[in-house]
């Protein structure tokens, strides 16, 4: 892919960054007040929500034949997408959370890592590679789609 690079070093970035702000405390005053609003916070969740549905067609694209021609440009844009997620998650909360939302922070940025250190970065034509690579990123994305479902039961049964 022509991008790779481009996409490689966007989300390294915008994911050290992320990491960055947490350690050294950087808040933006203005974003944590509106954080705090329970409008905000839902309308940005379902953005967030959004984001993570989209990325589910491209394994719609690769499933259904149909779809098939256009998996290749899906791919391209899961990948861009992907490498901005960091942005979006900053939008929706600046912090990990705890308990189960630290679970879900934790295995949103390892798997959008995953995904920005893909195999288009890996080089390898090992078969193996491919597979294991291709099933710990779907795990890790089912996963993550069961505990955002597990969050947004809780913030709408506690609210």
């Amino acid at each position: 892919m022509k991008n790779q690079k481009a996409i490689t070093i966007i989300g390294l970035v915008l994911f050290c960054s992320y990491i960055l702000q947490d350690i050294l405390g950087f808040k933006i005053t203005s974003l944590e007040q509106l954080q705090s609003q329970e409008m905000y916070k839902r309308w940005s969740g379902l953005a967030l929500a959004l984001f993570i549905t989209f990325q589910w067609f491209l394994t719609f694209t690769r499933i259904i034949p149909k779809l098939k021609k256009h998996s290749i440009k899906l791919t391209e844009i899961h990948k861009w997408i992907g490498a901005f997620s960091p942005i979006l998650f900053y939008i929706h909360t600046t912090s990990y959370g705890y308990g189960y939302l630290a679970l879900l922070s934790y295995v949103f940025f390892a798997n959008m890592l995953l995904g920005t250190i893909n195999l288009d970065v890996i080089k390898s034509q090992k078969e193996w590679i491919f597979k294991g690579w291709m099933i710990v990123h779907v795990s890790l994305s089912m996963l993550i789609t069961a505990i955002l479902f597990l969050h947004i039961g809780t913030v709408f049964y506690y609210k």
